[in-house]
């Protein structure tokens, strides 16, 4: 059987972001396999943790996913920074083609048009993704599942960081479908009486304060804040809200465009442009939002830039959905040059930090085993990019551990899920909640 189809049966799916399915890119042709250890968003460490203890599998992965797509070059992206992530990778690849990247201890090094240019000089065509480039991407988590599908073995586990207020900072291998509840008292539990979560990171992680959130393919962290901290306080506030602020506040600065990762590799992303549709009714607003058509929501630009603490990366979000709905893509320039100031405008991950005024929680988050003796966990039947799965199960199955609970559905795109323990399905409706049999 294929690569591909081994990924695919083990649902598989990038484990660093978008939860974009693996067996997809493991199904092109490429010359360059890159795997991102890059891990830009502050206080996270599971990337680094992962390469650290299992370097092995990590550039077993690689390699597999080099002779899947035809490619000769097989390369890890790690920051300078994190040395003994560093030595286990060149340890676990020296007989191999394999070669360590180092990249700078900036944001966002790991969105992955930034790390294609860094590594290999090419830049992806605007709303293009790497492929059309000859070069597969995929995080080091992920390269870990590849070599674990190709064994038989899916993806039941997560490997993720929990930071921020918490007693003891961890990274932790945790049951996909756990709650996060869990994962903070595995890291020793909270440390503010009214917290909110951070789930995947402080730039672009989504905000809730439900403990029973379950965690999911693409949950590579979560960072805990008292629900006063400032930047808590401007991710709750509603979209209507920041979008009547900058309405009435924006002077046009330019300094969340200028500070823009994309715009600085040469791509026509814009946000002071597209603060301009906020004033607009109905002349003119489709041609300011194709200003966000290339935006990667990093954040930078709304937690970092802009000296008035407004929002360009949500107006930008509203945008970009405004162009869906609309079936407009991107119709502006093809070519991409790089901007010749862009090395003096990266953005140092201490600055980040200090900026967002979590420095006091700029804390190592090493490796923890957890023993939580979960009963029941819930697994939504969509955890990536793509369609939900498909049921392969109904309400009172027994199952075992590493079953296909569900299937992706003809012609379309997702990613299976396997049950973590073997129990008894207690409930089916968008997820699968799933009881341990005592």
């Amino acid at each position: 059987m294929k690569l591909a189809d081994l990924v695919r049966e083990a649902g598989v799916v990038g484990a660093g972001g978008g939860g974009f399915p693996t067996h997809v890119k493991l199904s092109a042709h490429a010359d360059t396999v890159i795997v991102n250890g890059a891990e830009c968003e502050p206080l996270l460490h599971k990337d680094a943790v992962l390469m650290e203890r299992a370097a092995d599998q990590v550039v077993a992965g690689l390699q597999l996913a080099m002779e899947a797509v035809g490619a000769r070059t097989g390369v890890v992206g790690v920051k300078a920074k994190k040395h003994d992530a560093i030595d286990a990778i060149e340890a676990a690849s020296k007989s191999t083609s394999i070669r360590v990247h180092l990249l700078g201890d900036y944001y966002p090094a790991g969105d992955e048009y930034d790390l294609v240019y860094s590594v290999t000089g090419r830049l992806i065509p605007p709303g293009g993704i790497p492929i059309q480039v000859g070069v597969v991407v995929m995080n080091v988590e992920t390269a870990a599942n590849v070599a674990a599908a190709a064994e038989g073995r899916p993806v039941t586990q997560k490997v993720l960081t929990v930071a921020g207020a918490v007693r003891e900072p961890a990274t932790l291998s945790l049951p996909l479908g756990a709650p996060i509840r869990a994962a903070i008292e595995a890291a020793g539990g909270l440390a503010t009486g009214d917290p909110v979560l951070c789930i995947g990171g402080l730039m672009m992680g989504s905000v809730t304060d439900d403990l029973e959130t379950p965690i999911v393919k693409t949950t590579t962290g979560i960072v805990v804040l008292p629900r006063d901290h400032p930047v808590i306080q401007r991710k709750l506030q509603p979209g209507e809200r920041q979008a009547q602020i900058g309405k009435s506040a924006c002077d046009q600065c330019r300094f969340c465009t200028e500070l823009c990762p994309r715009y600085l590799l040469g791509y026509a992303i814009e946000p002071h442009q597209v603060m301009r549709s906020l004033g607009f009714t109905a002349a003119g607003e489709d041609y300011w939002n194709l200003y966000a058509a290339l935006c990667c929501s990093c954040g930078l630009c709304t937690l970092y830039a802009c000296p008035e603490q407004l929002f360009p990366k949500e107006a930008c979000d509203a945008s970009k959905a405004a162009l869906r709905q609309r079936n407009l893509k991107w119709t502006g320039p093809t070519e991409v040059r790089a901007h010749p100031l862009r090395d003096g405008r990266r953005v140092p991950i201490r600055l980040l930090t200090q900026r967002l005024g979590v420095a006091d929680y700029d804390r190592p988050a090493p490796y923890r085993d957890a023993e939580i003796g979960l009963d029941r966990v819930v697994l939504p039947l969509k955890q990536g990019a793509g369609a939900p799965c498909q049921p392969l199960v109904k309400a009172g199955d027994l199952v075992g551990s590493g079953q296909p609970l569900g299937a992706i559905p003809d012609k379309a795109l997702g990613a299976a899920i396997h049950a973590p323990f073997a129990g008894r399905v207690a409930a089916l409706a968008d997820r699968v909640v799933l009881e341990r049999i005592s």
